[in-house]
C-alpha cells in the first residue's frame, strides 16, 4: 500500500536538519514537494539552502532512509534551484525554535542589504533578548550563520543570516 502525499510529508516532518536539529527539514523549507506517480515511485523535490550546502547529502540520505523504513523503495530526489531557497520560507514557529535553541533567527529584510549578515543592525541576543550585540565573524558554525556576541550576558551566538 502506497502512502499519501500528506503521510509522506508527516514522515519528512520527523527528519531533523543535520546542522540545526531543533527544526526539521520541512520547517527549514527545503522540502518543496512530494510527487507520487502511478508506478508507486516517490519523488521528493528539495531546494538547497545555498549552493554547496554540505548538509544536503545528509538530508537526501535521511529522506531515503525514512521512506525505506516505510517500505517505499522507488525513491527519487529531485533538486529544484529556482526559485532559490530563502529564509522567508522559515515559518514563525521555526524561528521561535531557533531562538529557544540559542540561534538568533533571521530578521526582516531591508533594502540596504544589511539583513544578510546583520552588519549595521543590532541583532537581538536569543539568550537575554538584549540588542546590545556585536558581530564577531561573518561566518558562524556554518556558512549560513554569522557569529555574534552579546555585550550584556557575554554569550556568543549564531545569527541565521537572511538569504
Amino acid at each position: 500500500m502506497q502512502l499519501s502525499k500528506k503521510e509522506i510529508f508527516e514522515l519528512l516532518n520527523t527528519i531533523p536538519d543535520p546542522e540545526i536539529p531543533v527544526i526539521n527539514i520541512v520547517e527549514l523549507g527545503v522540502i518543496r514537494d512530494v510527487l507520487i506517480d502511478n508506478n508507486n515511485s516517490v519523488t521528493i523535490v528539495i531546494t538547497p539552502t545555498y549552493s554547496g550546502c554540505p548538509a544536503m547529502k545528509q538530508m537526501e540520505d535521511d529522506i531515503k532512509l525514512k521512506l525505506i523504513e516505510q517500505n517505499i523503495s522507488n525513491i527519487n530526489i529531485k533538486y529544484q534551484y529556482n526559485p532559490p531557497w530563502t529564509t522567508d520560507w522559515l515559518n514563525d514557529e521555526a524561528k521561535l525554535k531557533l531562538q529557544k535553541y540559542g540561534i538568533a533567527p533571521p530578521q526582516e529584510k531591508t533594502s540596504d542589504k544589511s539583513f544578510i549578515t546583520g552588519v549595521g543592525k543590532k541583532i537581538v541576543c536569543p539568550h537575554c533578548k538584549s540588542n546590545n550585540t556585536n558581530l564577531v565573524s561573518q561566518f558562524g558554525s556554518t556558512a549560513c550563520k554569522a557569529l555574534y556576541k552579546c555585550n550584556n550576558c557575554l554569550e556568543a551566538f549564531d545569527y541565521f543570516k537572511c538569504i
